[in-house]
């Protein structure tokens, strides 16, 4: 069991202007959370353009942030697949490359049935010894992991130790938190909502905005946390304008145009993705005046 808590930063893999993962930029983002107080990192997530690495650059991104945060921040790699045997292959990668867990999306694209996505998560449970955290994405997997699936996970492979949900329904961690022991652990993964997701009985969130604003995603769970309700909003305030500018086109091509903007690394993505318009652009920079950050 991971009891794991506060602000993680679901990390973008920066490129360089040739398509290549950027590695300098890559240990100066880390090192950037760290500094600023993120509890946890994942790489190779949806916000990693896990779908356009390679296999070998998967892995090696997993053993640079494992190297990198040195056990100073909880590392949890991303490591779902459609593929059962592929996401077996990378979550023993993590398991032997030191992750402290694994983030597992649901299968995407080929739609499995509820059976299929038991049997799916029960073999790669079979496969490691490391803590598992199940991700419900259903806006990119269009495969939806129901309340009685993660909690028939848990009970039967307890390292199934929690869930980062991006559902949007707010009623879903209250209603988790009430069926389910109080160790199993509930990650928002939607940053417009992750206030009302803490009063509801979260704890924590993998947050896109985290890689823009980590400290005030940290004092924001640190409010939220000690019951400090007026802070908490003024805090959320402060970042709604971003969680609203990242998303206003596909991640992450704006959090990586706001990173550009704070000379942290470059805005290449990996096609089909590509760099935000001007609208976008326009309104990421509103955000990041209106958060204090440039």
């Amino acid at each position: 069991m991971l009891n794991a808590h506060g602000s993680y930063t679901a990390l973008v893999t920066p490129f360089t202007e040739a398509g290549a993962v950027d590695w300098k930029a890559f240990e100066k983002l880390i090192e950037r959370q760290i500094t600023h107080g993120t509890h946890g990192i994942i790489p190779v997530g949806t916000t990693g353009e896990s779908p356009t690495l390679s296999m070998e650059e998967h892995k090696e991104v997993i053993h640079q942030t494992v190297a990198l945060a040195d056990g100073r921040v909880k590392v949890l790699a991303g490591t779902g697949s459609n593929s059962t045997a592929e996401a077996i292959e990378l979550t023993l990668y993590a398991e032997d490359a030191g992750a402290d867990g694994a983030l597992l999306v649901t299968p995407y694209y080929n739609k499995p049935t509820q059976e299929g996505l038991f049997q799916h998560f029960a073999a790669i449970h079979a496969a490691t010894q490391l803590p598992l955290m199940l991700y419900d994405v259903p806006g990119r997997t269009v495969t939806r992991l129901p309340d009685d699936l993660v909690r028939r996970l848990h009970a039967e492979f307890p390292r199934f130790f929690g869930l980062k949900d991006a559902t949007g329904d707010l009623n879903r961690p209250l209603a988790l938190r009430q069926s389910m022991p109080a160790t199993f652990r509930l990650f928002s993964g939607e940053d417009g909502t992750v206030l009302p997701f803490y009063i509801q009985g979260g704890n924590g969130c993998i947050s896109v905005v985290s890689n823009v604003a980590p400290s005030l995603c940290r004092d924001l769970y640190d409010a939220a946390s000690s019951s400090h309700w007026a802070e908490a909003q003024r805090i959320n305030a402060l970042l709604f304008p971003l969680a609203q500018a990242l998303f206003l086109e596909t991640s992450p091509a704006p959090v990586k145009y706001a990173l550009s903007r704070l000379k942290l690394c470059g805005e290449t993505l990996r096609l089909p993705l590509v760099p935000c318009g001007a609208a976008t652009r326009a309104a990421v920079d509103g955000a990041l005046a209106h958060a204090g950050l440039v």
